[in-house]
């Protein structure tokens, strides 16, 4: 048995579905010796994919980055998905999609001929935001981000992600605000946003953060509810000072920071510009 996983849950893995408890790699896959792969996450909603495209294509990128194969075609892993989907135990779930470089004599440098990725895909349960955090709000508390320089890249490579998301743990919160040079970067697994005087803002596309799917899609909602959007580097005191913090990643999909360092955001309830996307993230789910 895998903890947190029924018995019988099927995963993918080389072209072949089996349970997971006797899903097996060798232990010289290069994702296992050196975190040397790329993943992706789409949520379904009652068994529709939400943006799977978008998704697919930030898969792809990462494989470009890191000059892996791409091991299948689109029609390919849209049909994957689509399986996926279909033996997971609840039509709501998250598709979790992985891709190493393969198996080779551990040595730093990329292998001198082909090999053949793994690759490796599950659905699990979708523990959706709660109503407390969708109408109370999440506390957050900043720390120094200490990753590497290439955050663009959906890599599983995720250390400094997990010490991260370990210290709001620690500290009985539910996300940290992580600050390079005393700019805002991201969350430990989420994109932040703040509002101020009814402007909504965000990191701009860089090395320095990972592009959530819904980065793109926030901004689009905002045009849509009349909410001014802009990208651009947020200062640590534009952050303490904000009207409204926000938090969006494909598990939590848009949620109101009310607590930073402590202090309450705002008014220490959720604000408006939220409630506006809240009601357009619902609609374009329901929609699906």
């Amino acid at each position: 048995m895998i903890p947190g996983m029924p018995g019988d849950s099927q995963v993918y893995l080389n072209g072949e579905f089996t349970r997971a408890d006797q899903a097996k790699i060798s232990v010289l896959d290069r994702g296992f010796i050196f975190g040397d792969g790329i993943y992706d996450v789409v949520p379904v909603y009652d068994g529709k994919a939400l943006r799977m495209t978008e998704h697919l294509d930030r898969l792809d990128r990462s494989l470009k980055a890191l000059s892996i194969g791409q091991p299948m075609s689109r029609a390919e892993w849209e049909n994957l998905v689509g399986e996926l989907i279909r033996r997971s135990a609840t039509p709501s779930c998250l598709v979790y999609l992985q891709v190493t470089r393969g198996v080779y004599k551990r040595d730093h440098a990329f292998p001198k001929e082909p090999i053949t990725p793994t690759v490796f895909g599950m659905a699990t349960a979708f523990a959706q935001p709660t109503a407390a955090q969708r109408e109370q709000g999440i506390k957050v508390i900043s720390i120094t981000d200490e990753r590497w320089l290439h955050c663009e890249i959906k890599s599983i490579s995720l250390l400094g992600n997990v010490l991260a998301r370990q210290k709001a743990v620690e500290a009985g919160v539910d996300e940290v605000a992580q600050f390079r040079d005393d700019f805002l970067t991201e969350g430990s697994s989420c994109n932040l946003w703040i509002v101020s005087g009814g402007k909504l803002m965000v990191p701009p596309k860089d090395n320095l953060i990972l592009e959530g799917i819904r980065y793109s899609l926030l901004g689009e909602l905002a045009d849509k509810v009349g909410v001014p959007f802009e990208a651009r580097r947020i200062a640590r005191d534009e952050v303490e000072s904000a009207d409204e913090i926000l938090a969006s990643s494909a598990t939590k999909g848009v949620l109101p920071v009310t607590s930073f360092d402590g202090k309450p955001v705002g008014n220490g309830k959720p604000g408006p510009v939220y409630a506006k996307l809240r009601a357009a993230y619902d609609d374009l789910i329901a929609s699906l």
